[in-house]
């Protein structure tokens, strides 16, 4: 059973930074891509970043430039930093990890507001 576990969301103003946290207690981790989700109501579920075993990142045009991905695989952690953050960035955020062997799993959200 492969368990994420994400912390980090919260409220915050137009403008403002959040850092999100996934913490995965498997020893797949590191050989894992891993990647945060995001989902607001009434819409799908989009990606927003990925990050490779080899460290090499991806992200949604929406929120290049602005938010970074990165990965402690010594602490089997994977983190988003959001910076600049906008009234449409609101959504619950999933953790991803996708294994080539076993699949894809994911966080239970964490919430992130926006708002002024």
């Amino acid at each position: 059973q492969v368990q994420l576990v994400e912390s980090g969301g919260g409220l915050v103003q137009p403008g403002g930074s959040l850092r999100l946290s996934c913490a995965a207690a498997v020893s797949i981790f590191s050989v894992s891509r891993m990647g945060w989700y995001r989902q607001s109501p009434g819409k799908h579920r989009e990606l927003v970043a990925t990050i490779t075993s080899g460290y090499r990142a991806n992200y949604a045009d929406s929120v290049r430039d602005r938010f970074t991905i990165s990965r402690d695989n010594a602490k089997n952690t994977v983190y988003l930093e959001m910076n600049g953050l906008k009234p449409e960035d609101t959504a619950v955020y999933y953790c991803n990890l996708n294994n080539p062997r076993l699949g894809d799993y994911w966080g239970q959200g964490t919430q992130v507001t926006v708002s002024s």
